[in-house]
């Protein structure tokens, strides 16, 4: 029987079943209409019903044109009883219409046919949407019975509004869904103990351990379409400690043809928690800066680097030129494009370091704008390898600028970082040498040099979050590296729209960072990622301190002391006003250390990085013995 009836839950009725059935409803009413109001009187005689075949034509006018009988049954929702209800008016007036104009009506319907069409009308909503109601009603039933073994997953709706409700039939009405509602949760307590859809709505203070377990609870979708990151970090803080996965459904802009499907339930992330505004850049000049404008990125196959693509194909650009060294990476981002039917893109494999092959891209492209992504960023990795670090992040970043200054770029943009202030790290250490470049070149160039400093970007390549994520998909442990370090935290997007809006805004020279809000503790961010993968710290997977890295900080700045800023049109964004450098001294010692470099000398690298960057003090590293303790003022 089970069997059979789960083929048979997979069966449709045709439409036009359905259509014979709703007009035999209707005319079924009329004869009924007519018995009720003569079996007062008179016994009925047949050609008291010579208006049947009238009806007949009328309904199926009003059925064609509301197109009632084309839902599927036992999904019937609110909009399917509106077009019943609807095409039932449409039969009435039209009947009424008829009736009273109509030169051959018989003599009763003019005494009579203003009572009996409104039974009629009556009858007609009564019958047709009972009749649906009940199929619903018996087909749910069976649901229960012979396919309720599916639907392993209780859950909770948080939200017993619109949206809440949208998802409840959503489930109800997908035979393959394996969701079951269990209650709704609200915060509204005048909404609690009502029923909606035979769901019961509950105050979510009475959501605690022994009700989750008492209903085998597995997860909780929140339908808040509006909900801020505030909103849902105050919900996750009154869910935290219980065996439960959270979810959310997207906001309702988002939504196919605004319909609400189960697949677009996704899984609260841990940026959603991170209780903070988006920062966004509103510049009516960024529209002019790029429009038929070519752009070339390096490092375009990167986290930071895809995504300033991603934003430029917004714009009415001229030409995207994509550079990177990552064969398959690069690929990956050309086809994405290719999907998404963008035009005048060249993807070019290359590397910034081979100054001939980076000027013939120059001369053939000519581009109006560069925005410089390519580096590397990982701190222990640069603190074996300096000779690397500077190859790519200080000379390949001159002469990717030198080019620019040669080919006439307008503008040229450079993505900084966080930890080039009061470095501790050689990453960081070159990073500020390369921002202290963009000052020096910009004295004598007509293309204008800006940098962009920021902090972690959630889920970029080789950031904690991805890391977490597979620590957790193998049980752990999670490993932090000091229960204290704490870091800033922005989105890809927020970080690339903020390079692209510096990009047309800056006039040279400036260094642009922002308010990035309160710093995160990465040991609390553990336990967030643990608790939104349905386990439980420390029961199902643990944290592991295993201390500092070589160069790594508690703390990230996004100013050096020396640092003062000033306030542009957005007040999340903010210019640093810096000192200006010593030229001659700069320029000597950068010649310095590209003969250093060029000899392979990871020490004399470093300690000629710590005579441009006196403020470069080494942690847990073999180069702390080259911190100079006399400081030169040449920062920025």
């Amino acid at each position: 029987m089970k069997n059979y009836f789960e083929r048979l839950s997979k069966v449709y009725v045709s439409k036009w079943i359905i259509l014979s059935l709703d007009l035999a409803i209707v005319l079924a009413n009329f004869f009924i209409s007519n018995l009720l109001y003569f079996g007062v009187n008179k016994r009925p005689e047949f050609s008291d019903f010579e208006g049947l075949p009238i009806i007949a034509i009328i309904s199926l006018i009003s059925f064609f044109c509301l197109s009632s009988y084309e839902c599927v049954i036992r999904h019937s929702g609110i909009n399917d009883i509106l077009r019943i209800i609807f095409a039932s008016i449409f039969i009435h007036f039209l009947s009424v219409t008829s009736f009273f104009i109509g030169e051959n009506s018989a003599n009763f319907f003019i005494a009579s046919a203003s009572v009996i069409l409104w039974m009629h009308f009556a009858l007609n909503v009564t019958f047709l949407v009972f009749s649906r109601m009940a199929i619903k009603f018996v087909y749910g039933i069976f649901s229960k019975i012979y396919l309720n073994k599916k639907r392993t997953t209780n859950i909770l709706i948080y939200g017993a509004g619109a949206a809440g409700f949208n998802l409840l039939n959503t489930i109800k009405s997908d035979p393959d869904s394996k969701l079951s509602v269990a209650a709704f949760v609200d915060d509204d307590i005048s909404k609690k103990g009502k029923i909606i859809n035979g769901v019961r709505v509950i105050y979510s203070n009475k959501i605690n351990e022994d009700f989750i377990k008492r209903h085998s609870i597995k997860e909780v979708i929140i339908c808040i379409p509006s909900i801020d990151s505030k909103g849902l970090s105050n919900i996750f803080s009154n869910l935290e400690k219980l065996p439960i996965k959270l979810k959310r459904i997207p906001p309702v802009q988002s939504w196919i043809n605004n319909e609400l499907s189960i697949s677009q339930v996704k899984e609260v992330q841990i940026e959603d928690l991170l209780d903070r505004n988006v920062i966004t850049v509103k510049n009516a000049k960024v529209i002019q800066g790029i429009n038929n404008k070519t752009a070339l990125i390096t490092g375009a196959a990167g986290s930071i680097g895809s995504e300033i693509v991603r934003q430029l194909t917004k714009y009415d650009y001229k030409n995207l030129i994509l550079v990177d060294q990552a064969e398959s990476a690069l690929y990956d981002v050309q086809q994405e494009l290719k999907r998404n039917k963008f035009e005048n893109i060249t993807c070019i494999v290359a590397d910034i370091r081979d100054y001939s092959r980076m000027e013939r891209v120059f001369r053939k492209h000519k581009p109006n704008l560069v925005f410089h992504a390519a580096a590397y960023k990982h701190v222990p990795l640069m603190e074996n390898n300096p000779c690397e670090a500077v190859n790519v992040n200080i000379l390949g970043t001159k002469k990717i600028a030198d080019l620019s200054n040669r080919y006439g770029v307008e503008k040229f943009v450079l993505v900084s970082t966080d930890k080039a202030v009061n470095p501790t790290n050689v990453m960081g250490a070159t990073k500020r040498v390369a921002e202290m470049y963009m000052k020096y070149i910009q004295k004598n160039s007509s293309t204008k040099y800006i940098t962009t400093r920021f902090g972690n970007v959630l889920g970029s390549n080789g950031s904690v979050i991805p890391l977490f994520k597979k620590q957790i998909e193998q049980k752990g442990p999670l490993t932090v590296t000091h229960k204290g370090v704490t870091r800033y935290f922005m989105t890809i997007p927020e970080a690339s729209r903020l390079v692209i809006e510096a990009g047309i805004m800056g006039n040279g020279g400036e260094i642009y960072l922002f308010d990035m809000g309160e710093p995160v503790k990465i040991y609390d961010l553990a336990k967030k990622m643990i608790r939104l993968s349905g386990l439980q710290y420390p029961n199902d997977i643990d944290i592991k301190i295993v201390g500092l890295r070589p160069g790594e900080k508690l703390y990230e700045e996004l100013l050096a002391q020396k640092e003062e800023t000033q306030q542009t049109y957005n007040k999340k964004i903010l210019i640093s006003k810096h000192e200006d450098i010593d030229y001659v001294y700069f320029k000597n010692k950068f010649e310095d250390l590209t003969v250093a470099n060029l000899l392979d000398q990871d020490e004399l690298v470093v300690k000629n990085i710590k005579e441009i960057v006196p403020e470069f003090k080494s942690k847990n590293s073999i180069y702390e013995k080259f911190d100079l303790t006399e400081e030169k003022e040449i920062s920025l």
